[in-house]
């Protein structure tokens, strides 16, 4: 093993977060150099034309003001499929018609139950501007895709509906479907606008979802690709689902978690990029690695890096 020498970081005036970071790779210790190798992976994940790029995140982050780091990545279209939980289409609706409101963690929650408030961690939301906004408007829609004559839907296919013709050009979802990127949600009922679906199947039994389309779309881009590589954010049925899909291509080639879960559990949540490799679910030659941090501290720093290398 080649030993390196620890180097100290130089800050000016001038240094651009770019610089910071790539300085990070070699700092020696702890989570900053990670975020400095996740820099260089991400990187050469980017700019590598034969890699099909996943993208993988929970809910929470788009509840808060991330939500706008998320979007210009798609914008951007610096990942070919989303993959996501309903969740995170309740809150990117959401607040492309009402507000959040910043809020704590530290608040008598029966004083926010008593004042028609919900909480997200430390974003606070009104209670209308949530479940029965997203129902109102989503059962509308539904009923207008019925008339048209719809009957059945991946998930990809009706949240690229949805991005078309519900949301503002300050979500996910408009520009997901402006830039032809699928979105996957693997489950799609929990959540709000999930819900709003089996409420509709009450009055039209015809209408369906069909996941298996989802997994033909996953099927054939994993199994086309020279080389895959994912940016998981969090984790859970988002992340598993990247995962499990990049098996059968003999893992990703290129992979960064992004994590504040832990993996003395046994969670999936909280595995290492070690760990998968013994799955075969990231390649035993792919460049990986974990930062252990708080996605909504340390994403915008990485995405202001690989965004503007400059």
């Amino acid at each position: 093993m080649a030993l390196r020498p620890v180097k100290d970081l130089e800050i000016t005036g001038r240094s651009t977060p770019h610089e910071i970071i790539r300085q990070m790779r070699e700092m020696g210790g702890f989570t900053g150099r990670h975020l400095g190798e996740a820099l260089d992976i991400m990187m050469a994940m980017v700019r590598d034309e034969g890699c099909t790029r996943f993208l993988s995140f929970p809910a929470a982050p788009v509840a808060t003001g991330l939500r706008g780091v998320l979007r210009e990545l798609v914008r951007r279209r610096l990942f070919h499929a989303i993959i996501t939980t309903c969740g995170t289409v309740d809150h990117d609706l959401a607040r492309s018609w009402r507000k959040y409101y910043e809020g704590s963690f530290h608040v008598d929650d029966r004083e926010l139950e008593r004042r028609g408030l919900h909480r997200i961690g430390n974003v606070f939301v009104k209670k209308e501007d949530y479940g029965p906004l997203v129902e109102e408007k989503m059962q509308r829609f539904l009923e207008e895709q019925y008339r048209r004559g719809v009957r059945s839907l991946s998930t990809a296919e009706l949240w690229d509906m949805v991005g078309r013709e519900l949301c503002g050009r300050d979500s996910i979802l408009y520009w997901a479907s402006v830039n032809k990127i699928p979105l996957i949600t693997p489950a799609p009922l929990d959540g709000a606008a999930g819900h709003q679906l089996w409420m509709f199947w009450q009055r039209h039994k015809d209408f369906h979802l069909d996941l298996m389309r989802d997994q033909e779309v996953l099927s054939e881009m994993v199994l086309s690709a020279k080389r895959t590589g994912g940016l998981v954010i969090g984790g859970g049925v988002s992340k598993h689902h990247l995962l499990w899909w990049n098996q059968y291509h003999g893992g990703l080639d290129y992979a960064v978690y992004i994590t504040t879960a832990v993996e003395y559990d046994g969670s999936l949540s909280g595995a290492l990029t070690k760990e998968a490799v013994s799955w075969g679910k990231i390649s035993p030659k792919g460049r990986h690695v974990t930062v252990h941090a708080d996605a909504t501290l340390v994403l915008p720093f990485l995405a202001a890096a690989f965004l503007h290398p400059e």
